[in-house]
């Protein structure tokens, strides 16, 4: 394992420049993926990364060793607490980090079942979120305007928490293309509208539209839907966080399903 001790070194400052810029990651067309739980789950569902770094603390992780000991072969560099510390974005990092190549977006795919369609969302957070509700739900296929977040950046990458590896995510979409050929059911959610999701039939071929955060779903796209439902809401609050109103969505499905 080759040791890093200056932060001049050029492999460190190369991996730095990546951690650190977006524009260096979409130039190289690599992410990198913070943590024991991101670097386990690329593993598990896609393979080995390109070169791994761990720092000093993070060797003594017994997590660590056994990911490193399951990655034999793979180009690891060893640094400083303080130097990994330039490469981490968590406050308190694990002590392992991983490069990998980030997946092309590709178009979406003919013959879904079901899918969550998501127009223009900003919050890296909020799509993280709905990754991971999706992957828990059993729905694979995500599909993202070309004004949405960037699916494979760091924060969205943390709050998917290992889900973007489960599933089929095609970005830069023209989303009313894609509804215009899915074959089942589209349902957008608004607030106060007189049908409920609760009361809608879930279980078939069924895709969910979700818009951005303040301004919601496009008029093309909204005149897309086949049906536009609500979530009950007996509280006082006006609405719902739009990842929240998706898993509320997403786990409806699941439930009528089972039944």
């Amino acid at each position: 394992m080759k040791q890093i001790s200056s932060a001049a070194n050029p492999r460190y400052k190369a991996l730095r420049k990546l951690a650190q810029s977006s524009n260096e990651r979409r130039k190289t067309g690599l992410s990198v993926l913070d943590g024991v739980h991101l670097v386990a789950a690329y593993r598990a569902h896609a393979g080995l990364p390109r070169s791994i770094a761990v720092s000093r603390s993070g060797l003594a992780n017994p997590e660590v060793r056994a990911l490193l000991e399951a990655m034999q072969g793979v180009e690891t560099v060893a640094l400083g607490d303080a130097l990994f510390a330039g490469l981490s974005s968590v406050a308190t990092p694990t002590g392992i980090v991983a490069v990998v190549e980030t997946p092309r977006p590709r178009p979406a795919a003919q013959g879904m079942d079901a899918c969550v369609m998501l127009e223009d969302l900003q919050d890296p957070g909020n799509l993280g979120s709905i990754l991971r509700s999706c992957a828990a739900a059993g729905v694979t296929h995500v599909l993202l305007s070309k004004g949405s977040v960037h699916a494979w950046s760091p924060r969205v990458l943390r709050a998917g928490m290992g889900a973007h590896f489960m599933l089929s995510i095609h970005e830069e979409t023209d989303l009313v293309a894609a509804a215009r050929d899915f074959p089942g059911t589209l349902l957008a959610t608004r607030t106060r509208a007189p049908r409920t999701v609760f009361d809608t039939e879930l279980s078939g071929k069924v895709g969910f539209m979700f818009g951005n955060e303040g301004a919601g779903l496009s008029a093309a796209l909204l005149a897309a839907a086949h049906s536009v439902v609500s979530i009950p809401m007996p509280g006082r609050t006006e609405s719902l966080n739009v990842a929240a109103a998706a898993a509320v969505c997403l786990f409806e499905r699941v439930r009528q399903r089972r039944q």
